[in-house]
């Protein structure tokens, strides 16, 4: 785990302090995803929370609903779902499903607007946090 992961730990529990919440790493890459995910809930862990963790390779939205979402729901512990899995995860349909989202990109890829966060692992071993919103994407975005 890096520091980096550690900060963006403390960010979202800085927001979402307490409860069943649900945090989403998306991107182009399902599996870029996946190592993202796991590296935020090592810190997450670190962190003394309870993780659990879960991989939507396709990112279908009635399949997480029901097999991963609505059993977690039905606990209201206090922990975090982290769930990685491509971009559909943070669809205009999905989105309302997290309390947080992070979406990981790597080189020239568009950053995704919708997101709480959007990191750059285009090193894994060190990622950067970009900050980009409508003002930073072409103007062709979204055409």
């Amino acid at each position: 785990m890096t520091e980096f992961w550690g900060d963006i730990a403390s960010e979202f529990l800085h927001l979402y302090p307490n409860g069943g919440r649900l945090l989403a790493v998306a991107g182009a890459d399902a599996e870029r995803s996946r190592r993202a995910a796991d590296d935020l809930a090592a810190a997450l862990t670190a962190a003394g929370q309870r993780v659990e963790r879960a991989h939507s390779p396709a990112g279908d939205e009635d399949a997480l609903r029901t097999d991963v979402i609505a059993p977690f729901r039905t606990d209201r512990s206090d922990r975090v779902l982290v769930v990685s899995g491509p971009a559909s995860l943070v669809s205009a349909s999905a989105r309302g499903l997290w309390n947080f989202a992070i979406w990981q990109l790597a080189g020239d890829e568009q950053p995704h607007t919708a997101a709480s966060v959007i990191v750059d692992v285009t090193d894994p071993d060190a990622p950067t946090r970009r900050f980009a919103d409508y003002c930073a994407l072409p103007s062709a975005f979204g055409a």
